[in-house]
């Protein structure tokens, strides 16, 4: 199992690991993994694979065998040796915009309540899917009160339940089509807010902002009908 230090600080830029195998398709696994794989709408993390005075650009991330990670490299480039200590060097400025993206997308969903069927996540942009019969009828209202909470700086953290304790609170899961990772005995929550005064708080494994200024301007931009319940709203990074 690739232990997920994307996980533990979604700030780290680089670390040091080592090559535990490489998959068929030609991916490399890695030990400790500091890019985060392709799920839950996010894109998988790009950077680079560093050692002896080599290097392989990393193209994506992915979820391999099992519980482990691996990193696909651009095609050409040479692959480490299974045992070979590597350095991980991130692609900071693309992660990090999909970290503001992804937390501006969870404060969509406050300023709209109503279930999520669906989204993506993008470097500049990103939507989210609402199980919505009716367009809304005043998108500068949504702006303005998305860009307040926003501008609230509130903080943005985890905690842990059980997966019987979900299944004991759905309300928690605000999306229709995809599923919070569970099987491992516990589910990561995000909350915004404090306990005290909290924003939003739901399942998720992707990396966000720890603060919600740190995310900027944003922009609330075409709203599309995508069947007869579903709307598609798209949010901009304005910056």
């Amino acid at each position: 199992m690739s232990e997920m230090l994307f996980r533990k600080d979604a700030y780290l830029r680089e670390a040091e690991t080592r090559v535990t195998a490489h998959t068929a398709d030609g991916g490399v696994v890695l030990e400790e993994c500091l890019f985060y794989a392709t799920g839950g709408g996010q894109p998988g993390d790009a950077g680079a694979l560093r050692w002896d005075g080599k290097e392989m650009r990393v193209a994506t991330t992915i979820k391999a065998d099992g519980d482990d990670i691996a990193v696909v490299p651009v095609e050409g480039e040479p692959l480490p040796e299974i045992g070979t200590v590597v350095v991980q060097v991130l692609d900071w400025e693309r992660r990090h915009r999909h970290m503001r993206v992804h937390t501006a997308l969870h404060l969509l969903s406050v300023v709209i309540p109503l279930p999520v069927t669906g989204g993506s996540i993008g470097t500049e942009k990103g939507r989210l899917d609402f199980d919505m019969p009716e367009a809304p009828g005043d998108k500068d209202a949504l702006n303005e009160a998305l860009n307040g909470l926003i501008l609230r700086d509130l903080s943005v953290t985890e905690s842990w339940i059980s997966d019987a304790e979900l299944e004991a609170n759905p309300g928690l899961v605000k999306t229709m089509s995809v599923k919070p990772p569970m099987g491992a005995g516990k589910v990561r929550l995000v909350r915004i807010g404090t306990e005290d005064e909290q924003v939003d708080l739901q399942p998720c494994g992707g990396t966000h902002v720890a603060r919600s200024t740190e995310i900027g301007r944003v922009r609330i931009g075409k709203i599309e009908k995508k069947g007869r319940q579903n709307r598609r709203v798209y949010l901009h990074l304005d910056g």
